[in-house]
């Protein structure tokens, strides 16, 4: 089967507006991985060609890793000024020291290094995350007592 550009958009926007976080396809000559990222949206390249977006007009943050034998890629180009926080452990996330307290954070709030993002709890422990740069909150991913994985993104934070 050969892939088109045109196909290889659809089944961007496809996994971009889904709940699907990986799609991979395999052929003879193509080997096609589509990855979600749900950290900052990004714009996806295509080297020497055209930049692909979803019908919003924005890439959905998807990251796109095409393997040919011609060795063609297709990457994610974040922004310097955003950084994402990740999860460092596996474990439930809670956005406040206490169920009666107010959240370590809010968007919009400026944090320095050593400030108090939130707590995952783990194995029974309460496990504070500091922050390790300066700047300003832009998102918080994640909905309190929700379960996170290793590497899931928490907060999305602009650099100052």
């Amino acid at each position: 089967m050969a892939f088109n550009v045109e196909m290889i958009k659809d089944l961007i926007r496809i996994v971009s507006s889904s709940d699907i976080t990986e799609l991979a396809i395999e052929c003879e000559d193509l080997s096609l991985k589509i990855k979600r990222d749900t950290r900052v949206d990004g714009v996806v390249t295509v080297p020497h060609s055209e930049i692909v977006h979803d019908s919003r007009g924005q890439s959905g943050g998807a990251e796109v890793d095409i393997g040919s034998k011609k060795q063609e890629d297709m990457k994610v180009q974040e922004d310097e000024n955003f950084i994402t926080i990740t999860s460092p452990m596996v474990g439930t996330f809670y956005r406040a020291p206490a169920p009666d307290e107010k959240p370590y954070v809010e968007v919009g709030d400026r944090i320095k290094p050593g400030d108090a993002l939130c707590i995952i709890e783990a194995m029974k422990l309460m496990n504070e995350i500091e922050a390790e740069t300066e700047g300003r909150i832009i998102k918080i991913l994640v909905e309190n007592s929700a379960p996170v994985e290793y590497g899931q993104p928490l907060f999305i934070l602009e650099k100052f």
